[in-house]
């Protein structure tokens, strides 16, 4: 259902586009590449050195909502954006077995949302490229790092962490839900908690971290969670497979 306190008005700021981080990482213990470049769907990542040649991470990689959930196109975005921080950088690849990395942000909608409606949801979503078992690797540090991350201060409260696997999902995947106070439009404190979940996918040797966040500080709907999974998997399906 929808929250009450959600705003229904007609979009009145653009969606920025942001220019897509395409690469590979440079040392072992470093964060996902900075360097970007200016493209309106992903490029071609430069290949690693131990890598065999180039790697593409094309734009149907990416999840591709059902059309009753879908709000907007997906734009390119910067990996250092859309990948979330929680205690500490438990999203950043690390390490010399990525071989690309992309990003793209999307919004969607409940389906019976009227065409006036503010989206209901913004999907931030990046993908990596792994070779050996990196992808692997990837998936047992974040499943380390959230069984370490339960809970963390920000201003305005204490904010809690929840995982749990994802059973049927790709090779291997791992829910997250956030919660933490609300605020209100101006940042402000408000009454209740808000929720965002991130879910992260493996399939063969991609994974994919989908953040999940409610439109301008509201909750996400969880029980939309398989649905948008379920778009990830494809995606990388039709990449990998």
């Amino acid at each position: 259902m929808r929250t009450p306190g959600r705003r229904r008005q007609m979009l009145g700021v653009p969606l920025l586009v942001a220019t897509l981080l395409a690469g590979a990482c440079g040392d072992g213990g470093g964060t996902a590449d900075s360097s970007a470049t200016s493209a309106t769907t992903p490029a071609t990542p430069e290949a690693s050195p131990s890598s065999g040649g180039p790697v593409t991470i094309p734009k149907s990689a990416f999840a591709d909502l059902p059309p009753a959930l879908r709000k907007n196109d997906a734009q390119p975005m910067e990996v250092t954006d859309a990948l979330p921080e929680l205690c500490a950088e438990e999203f950043r690849s690390g390490g010399r077995s990525v071989t690309a990395s992309a990003a793209m942000m999307s919004t969607y909608k409940q389906p019976k949302d009227p065409p006036e409606n503010v989206p209901y949801g913004t999907l931030h979503q990046t993908v990596f490229a792994f070779e050996g078992t990196g992808a692997a690797d990837y998936l047992r540090r974040v499943r380390g790092a959230m069984e370490s991350c339960r809970s963390f201060k920000e201003a305005g409260g204490t904010v809690t962490v929840r995982s749990q696997p994802m059973a049927r999902t790709g090779d291997e995947a791992l829910l997250v839900t956030v919660t933490r106070p609300a605020t209100a439009l101006d940042g402000s404190p408000a009454d209740g908690q808000a929720t965002s979940q991130i879910i992260v996918i493996r399939v063969a040797d991609a994974v994919t971290v989908v953040h999940d966040q409610g439109w301008e500080g509201t909750s996400n709907d969880p029980g939309l969670a398989d649905d948008i999974a379920g778009a990830a998997v494809r995606g990388l399906d039709s990449w990998q497979r």
